[in-house]
């Protein structure tokens, strides 16, 4: 069984990170999934920006924790990717008429919207939703979320497998907070390293599903199956290169974030020793 592919914010290889237009295109390439990460505002909402401050992904700069939501939607997210693409091919296979998203599309993006976008969609895609740490708000970021949560009915599914959404964090505390707060909701905690008394494949109780970075996986690809024989899936950042993807798939990865997800999904369907294009961002 192939990894599902999940888009890391977004098709971001050929949208810019974040923006409605990323997650758009995601769907349109056939994503499984979707993975934002999400802060808080200085007036208290989540919106979709990974790093501390605006200044790498917009046309403006401060730190996003000391900005109003208004003060951060008059910002340009998506300025840097709006150019023609590098070749004629490439200007055919996009799958919309314009060189990159209209300015309504590269604008801040809530997570209220993000919510909004994945109920709309027909398929049944799962939204990964990662808490950035460490933030000035500490748990009122996790306290938020499951509130925003609640409000769109997602809090509380079924049962973890056909919940639409999982939450995660490279924050032990943070994914505590979470299964507290909101106990059926499933959790990844996100690993840049191996903690001690992990790389067993045991997590502890309140985490759901191991989130190696690929580096980890090849270091140590047998770490996936451990895990496994715990009883926990595994959810792989950010995986791109050819290789990687070969190796996951053998590896046993549940979930693949990749940045392309035309072009991962193109390589795991055609098999191992494919490569992937480099050109060809829709379909």
């Amino acid at each position: 069984m192939r990894p599902e592919i999940v888009a890391h914010r977004g098709a971001s290889e050929h949208r810019a990170e974040h923006t409605r237009a990323a997650y758009e295109l995601a769907l349109q390439q056939g994503a499984d999934g979707l993975e934002c990460d999400i802060r808080l505002t200085r007036d208290g909402h989540l919106v979709c920006v990974h790093d501390r401050t605006v200044n790498r992904t917009s046309t403006g700069r401060g730190v996003v924790s000391t900005l109003t939501l208004a003060k951060l939607a008059e910002l340009d997210f998506g300025q840097w990717h709006h150019e023609l693409p590098e070749s004629a091919d490439d200007l055919m296979h996009e799958p919309i008429g314009q060189p990159s998203a209209d300015l309504r599309e590269r604008g801040l993006l809530t997570l209220d919207d993000l919510l909004g976008l994945l109920k709309d969609s027909p398929k049944h895609v799962k939204l990964f939703i990662e808490t950035k740490h460490p933030v000035r708000y500490t748990g009122l970021v996790e306290a938020k979320l499951v509130a925003q949560l609640r409000r769109h009915g997602l809090s509380t599914p079924v049962s973890k497998e056909e919940s639409r959404v999982v939450v995660m964090s490279f924050s032990r505390m943070a994914v505590r907070r979470v299964r507290q707060q909101a106990p059926k909701l499933p959790t990844v905690l996100l690993l840049d390293r191996f903690q001690p008394g992990l790389r067993g494949g045991a997590l502890p109780d309140w985490a759901d599903i191991t989130g190696p970075g690929v580096h980890l996986l090849r270091e140590d690809p047998d770490y996936v199956a451990r895990c496994a024989e715990q009883g926990h899936d595994t959810y792989c950042w950010t995986v791109d290169e050819p290789a990687d993807i070969d190796l996951c798939r053998r590896a046993g990865v549940r979930y693949l974030a990749t940045n392309a997800p035309a072009h991962t999904r193109r390589h795991l369907e055609s098999g191992p020793s494919a490569t992937v294009a480099q050109s060809l961002p829709g379909e």
